[in-house]
């Protein structure tokens, strides 16, 4: 299906995403149709391994660094795209840049490697909804759109994988929170990440208003009003909660499931416990902050 430009929603560590050939304009320009995303918001091009991403993309010595130690895994990198790389324009969304990842996940990795393509693959849901972390959330949100979904049970992380944009003059910045900590990169890169001042869209997830359940969102809530579907978190109990123990990874891999659960519920309204902005946390709040926009 793949070879043959059709969409499959494939399993990856993170989430859920929507995977076409990267290469064919057609096959791209479906993906955007399916989820109703807009045009000027790129796409995570997902590649088998370094040598693979070369091809696609300018690396430079840190670039190199960190996919020897963050790869394969959720950390994708913005980097110049290569000369001639054999990548549809709407991928970039006209930018001289393009997102890669080298993904974790047994599963899209073997896809990748039978498919012998590089993928596009944003989140397999509809523009600006919540993400999909099981086969059921991809077929609520896209149905009949898509050719098929490989089940590969829930996703681990539960979080869209860390964006950072690698600069001219040794700077970098994240681009967007996600389960690889900015402590972890600064490590390798031996500098602290430049603060995002500018509001261009460079890479996915960067839209004010995203990550949505359709519902008004309030955050900080130790407490629920009658008409909220209260999402708790450590000694803050809720109708369901990310973590009873307080534990972030645990919430973060249930948190699109829970905004899922409440989208589904008879509430009109939902409301989140309070989450600490240690470690993931930020990547949490970030995907909440989006949510309640």
């Amino acid at each position: 299906m793949l070879r043959e430009g059709g969409l499959v929603a494939v399993p990856t560590e993170t989430v859920y995403g929507l995977a076409a050939r990267a290469d064919r304009d057609e096959a791209v320009a479906a993906i955007y149709r399916a989820k109703g995303r807009p045009s000027f918001n790129p796409l995570i091009v997902h590649v088998a391994d370094l040598a693979s991403a070369r091809r696609l993309a300018v690396f430079d010595e840190r670039a190199v660094l960190l996919a020897r130690r963050f790869w394969p895994g959720a950390l994708t990198m913005v980097l110049p795209v290569q000369e001639g790389a054999p990548i549809a324009a709407a991928v970039t969304a006209g930018l001289p840049t393009v997102a890669l990842r080298c993904p974790a996940h047994p599963v899209m990795r073997s896809v990748i490697a039978e498919a012998r393509l590089p993928l596009a693959a944003p989140s397999a849901n509809r523009s600006g909804g919540v993400s999909p972390t099981t086969p059921a959330h991809v077929v609520e949100s896209l149905g009949d759109r898509i050719d098929a979904v490989l089940d590969g049970g829930a996703c681990e992380a539960g979080l869209e994988s860390t964006i950072i944009a690698l600069r001219e003059g040794g700077r970098w910045q994240v681009l967007r929170p996600g389960p690889i900590p900015e402590s972890a990169i600064s490590a390798v890169l031996g500098s602290r990440s430049d603060a995002v001042t500018s509001h261009a869209i460079e890479a996915p997830g960067q839209l004010a208003s995203h990550y949505a359940p359709g519902k008004p969102v309030r955050l900080d809530a130790r407490t629920a009003e009658a008409d909220e579907f209260h999402i708790g978190f450590a000694d803050v109990a809720g109708h369901v909660t990310l973590s009873a123990s307080g534990d972030l990874s645990e919430a973060a891999s249930r948190l699109y499931a829970l905004l899922h659960e409440g989208a589904a519920s008879p509430q009109p309204r939902i409301a989140v416990a309070p989450v600490p902005e240690d470690g993931i946390g930020k990547a949490i709040n970030d995907r909440l902050r989006r949510a309640a926009a």
